[in-house]
């Protein structure tokens, strides 16, 4: 009777243990993920709210930053492993650790600007570069100006190219550096001539009436939202990388069948949930349409390197180019940035395809 006994407690005790790891093997990987309040947000936003990182097997932790160069800040505290961010930063996290950019999260050539006054003298001449014929704008009105912008970021590529196309480079200006929220207020003040800002913070500015000067689209220049990896955890863990890719990339599917207006709702939950803002409906929907993204497909094709350096990695190049060119980097730096590897299709070509479409 005892010997029965302990077989049958052997018996319990390894049904238990054999139950018990399946669970534990199943349990969802926390991903730690670093964003700002800015429409890629809203697609990982969206794809947690709906469990979708659940059915890859993560659990995606998102921290808010007010800007991308904030986040890289970060990295070495290891506060993520993942991140979105401008083109800018996604480039100068490469230059101070080797990050990866795994991704396009959006396309911004439209929704960063340099806005100025109604009343702004830059405003009186439009096409001064010929090329350009929609940027306004004229040297004499224009340098020795003071300009708000977040330095080393999109919307200061936005300020660069717009003086470039006018024939000047950033120390022709006084550029003061604020992050967005910061130089918005401060415009609002009446300080500067003119504010280097990226949506939402553009749209703001638009409602009080500023103008678009210039943006990187009338300046001829691509400006993607990268999507980066931290090298280690990368190389350590790519096919979580992928799972990622995945998810994000279900958000994009998502996106480009569901009617933008039926979003405009969950669009203003996040910016309020998340980011503690208040998005009107009509705000919303235009961040919406102004924001294209890329599937599955589009993306394979922005870092298809069959024929030489991919689409992405050329507008990155540009990008670093660009800063060398305005002093921000050095050219020992453009030589490590500079043919843009670091934009890489590795970790998209392991996504496990078909992606889900939902609605």
């Amino acid at each position: 009777m005892k010997r029965l006994k302990q077989i049958f407690t052997l018996l319990l005790t390894a049904f238990f243990v054999l139950t018990a790891f399946p669970v534990l093997a199943e349990a969802p990987f926390k991903m730690k993920t670093a964003w700002m309040d800015e429409h890629e947000t809203f697609l990982i936003w969206y794809a947690k709210e709906k469990g979708w990182d659940k059915e890859e097997g993560l659990d995606i932790d998102l921290s808010y930053f007010d800007s991308g160069m904030a986040i890289l800040a970060a990295l070495p505290a290891g506060e993520w492993v993942i991140a979105g961010v401008g083109s800018v930063p996604g480039m100068m996290g490469n230059l101070r650790y080797d990050t990866y950019t795994v991704l396009i999260g959006n396309d911004e050539s439209l929704t960063n600007a340099v806005l100025v006054r109604p009343n702004s003298p830059i405003l009186k001449t439009k096409g001064y570069n010929k090329d350009f014929p929609d940027v306004y704008g004229d040297p004499k009105d224009v340098k020795g100006k003071e300009f708000l912008c977040t330095t080393v970021s999109s919307a200061h590529f936005a300020l660069s190219h717009w003086l470039n196309v006018l024939g000047l480079k950033d120390s022709d200006v006084v550029i003061k550096n604020m992050d967005q929220a910061q130089a918005l207020a401060a415009f609002s003040t009446k300080i500067g001539e003119g504010v280097a800002l990226w949506a939402p913070h553009m749209y703001k500015g638009e409602e009080q009436g500023w103008k678009v000067a210039g943006t990187p689209k009338l300046c001829k220049q691509g400006l993607p939202i990268d999507i980066i990896a931290e090298k280690k955890f990368a190389d350590q863990h790519p096919e979580l990388v992928a799972k990622f890719i995945r998810i994000y990339l279900r958000a994009v599917n998502m996106l480009q069948k569901e009617p933008l207006e039926n979003l405009v709702t969950e669009y203003c939950r996040f910016f309020l949930e998340w980011a503690g803002k208040q998005y009107s409906p009509q705000m919303a929907l235009l961040d919406l349409k102004t924001h294209p993204v890329f599937n599955y497909e589009e993306q394979l094709a922005l870092f298809d390197v069959s024929k030489g350096p991919s689409t992405a990695q050329k507008w990155h190049t540009e990008i670093a180019k660009f800063f060398t060119e305005t002093g921000r980097i050095t050219k020992d730096d453009l030589k490590k940035v500079g043919d843009s590897k670091y934009v890489t299709d590795k970790f998209l070509k392991m996504v496990k395809t078909p992606i889900p479409s939902d609605k």
